[in-house]
């Protein structure tokens, strides 16, 4: 009888610990954060065969076929806002252009899911040393640059917040982009403590560079090398409109460390041999720890 007891005894927790397994699998899952940073090229560059109105349909299918929660797009004109405004009604837009008017030119925008998203909170700063002054540029930076960030209540991962920051860094200023991701860092590094914080952009800065130095390690973590530890020579994530798979990987997706990175890449999209921009978008799929 003892043995008969012990054995159901048993076998009752084998099926809790199925049960739980599985229940916490699935809560895991559901609780999943999908994001992309995409550079979608600016809508009025000249780029004859590969101008913006002969390739908006497959980068809408690009970021339809991902299918995220999180979006940091930069290289946003006007027209391109309002053609992903239309294509994507689900997600709400936050974004305003690098120039003192906020409509006027280039912005460096973020979608997020609306069902799922609740904003308590957006901001856009400059990258120069008046954050605060739209249109400030400093040291040798080309153009204004700014990042624009939203915080969010996650409906879907209760009592969840996360601060979600996209942006884009000078292509031609060195000095610029080293004091642009010392002010990113600086932002990170006062927030409310356990807030998780997703980072996005085009940052122009191969890894190992002095920007990316100062942005990964302590408070963030770079989730591409999280996912592949091994580097390669085929990491670019610029196409040059011609598949390029050699070079510097400019484009990042960040997190602070009390998410779990369970997928990280480089989308490599293209319709046979047309891509839906200059850049390769880059993804990472992340877990609340």
């Amino acid at each position: 009888m003892k043995e008969f007891f012990l054995g159901h005894f048993f076998l009752l927790c084998l099926v809790l610990s199925i049960f739980c397994g599985g229940l916490q699998a699935k809560q895991s899952k559901g609780n999943a954060l999908r994001v992309m940073s995409f550079n979608i090229r600016l809508g009025v560059a000249n780029d004859g065969e590969n101008r913006w109105d002969l390739r908006k349909d497959l980068v809408v299918k690009t970021i339809r076929d991902y299918n995220p929660d999180l979006l940091g797009l930069q290289e946003v004109f006007p027209m391109q806002e309002e053609y992903l405004r239309k294509n994507f009604p689900d997600y709400l837009y936050y974004g305003r252009s690098r120039l003192v008017n906020p409509k006027d030119g280039e912005a460096c925008s973020v979608m997020f899911r609306k069902e799922r998203f609740e904003a308590i909170k957006k901001s856009t700063f400059w990258l120069s040393e008046n954050e605060n002054e739209p249109g400030s540029k400093s040291w040798d930076s080309s153009l204004p640059r700014i990042a624009n960030l939203v915080g969010l209540t996650d409906k879907q991962a209760v009592g969840k917040k996360l601060i979600f920051i996209n942006t884009h860094f000078d292509h031609r200023g060195k000095k610029a982009r080293e004091e642009a991701a010392k002010i990113i860092k600086n932002r990170v590094s006062t927030l409310e403590k356990g807030v998780g914080v997703v980072i996005t952009g085009d940052f122009n800065s191969g890894e190992g560079s002095k920007p990316y130095q100062f942005l990964v390690g302590g408070n963030l973590i770079d989730t591409f090398r999280i996912a592949h530890p091994t580097r390669t020579e085929k990491e670019s994530t610029f196409t040059a409109w011609k598949g390029r798979l050699i070079g510097n990987r400019i484009d990042w997706v960040l997190c602070s460390p009390n998410f779990r990175v369970l997928s990280a890449g480089i989308n490599r999209t293209n319709d046979n041999g047309r891509y839906p921009s200059d850049h390769y978008p880059v993804t990472a799929t992340l877990n609340y720890q």
